[in-house]
């Protein structure tokens, strides 16, 4: 019978390989199926996601992955930049074992970069900074970095992330052969750089000011002139009446839950 860390686990790796989506729905009842457990064991891994930044929960619809705003995607963002560029900061001598370590978890990165299996190259490309923390000495701090890295994971899902994974594979590449040659500061500034270019390929709307901008966009009225246009006056669309709703597809629709096992 799995146990509730074996289910959070689960739902981590999922969402680190792109398996769950933002908002997708987590049913008790489906996850207690899945892991052949009680709905119990279920409810105590949801409450430490829940705690830990990646599902909520409400009272009458049940548990969901998150789905960060903007402004927690650059919150997010920043808290891995200050993690790790503190964490390389604060490193003595790296290793032998620990750069063998990391060129090994480099050599699936790439194999998985050139192969067909999109989820397990998100998970390794996010799995490197895990890993990188591992490596360097900090067991709590990898802990935290995976939270977080499945957090960027889900804002890269949402907005529509364009960064390649060729270069992120090659930007880790050069952290780890800057930590090889002892540089450090070299490293710390790779890693500054490699996280600005992944946020850098959010399309975050970072232009306006006006929080309600792309709902006012929407919600314009679909006749509305521009402002110095000189056409003359034009006769108001007919607004079509809608037809009969299209069916909204099933909560359970959206939930990846098979793709766990």
């Amino acid at each position: 019978m799995a146990t509730a860390a074996d289910i959070s686990n689960r739902i981590i790796e999922a969402v680190m390989a792109q398996k769950l989506a933002p908002g997708a729905r987590l049913g008790e009842q489906q996850l207690a199926m899945l892991f052949d457990c009680s709905r119990t064991i279920v409810r105590e891994a949801l409450t430490r996601l829940a705690v830990r930044g990646i599902v909520t929960v409400s009272s009458r619809r049940g548990w969901y992955v998150i789905e960060p705003s903007q402004e927690e995607a650059r919150e997010a963002f920043e808290a891995r930049r200050v993690i790790e560029m503190g964490l390389i900061r604060c490193t003595g001598d790296v290793s032998k074992a620990a750069i063998k370590q990391l060129k090994s978890h480099l050599t699936r990165e790439k194999a998985a970069v050139k192969g067909d299996d999109v989820g397990l190259r998100s998970f390794l490309l996010g799995d490197f900074h895990v890993c990188l923390a591992e490596c360097l000495g900090n067991s709590l701090l990898a802990d935290t970095l995976r939270d977080f890295t499945a957090r960027t994971t889900l804002i890269a899902m949402l907005y529509q992330s364009s960064h390649d994974a060729a270069q992120s594979c090659e930007e880790h590449v050069q952290i780890v052969h800057a930590l090889e040659k002892g540089d450090l500061a070299k490293a710390e500034k790779l890693m500054q750089v490699h996280i600005g270019s992944v946020q850098a390929a959010l399309k975050l709307q970072t232009s306006a000011g006006d929080p309600l901008s792309h709902l006012r966009s929407a919600l314009s009225p679909l006749d509305a002139q521009a402002p110095n246009s000189k056409s003359g006056p034009s006769t108001p669309s007919r607004v079509r009446k809608p037809g009969r709703a299209t069916a909204k597809p099933s909560e359970e629709s959206s939930t990846y839950l098979g793709a766990l096992l």
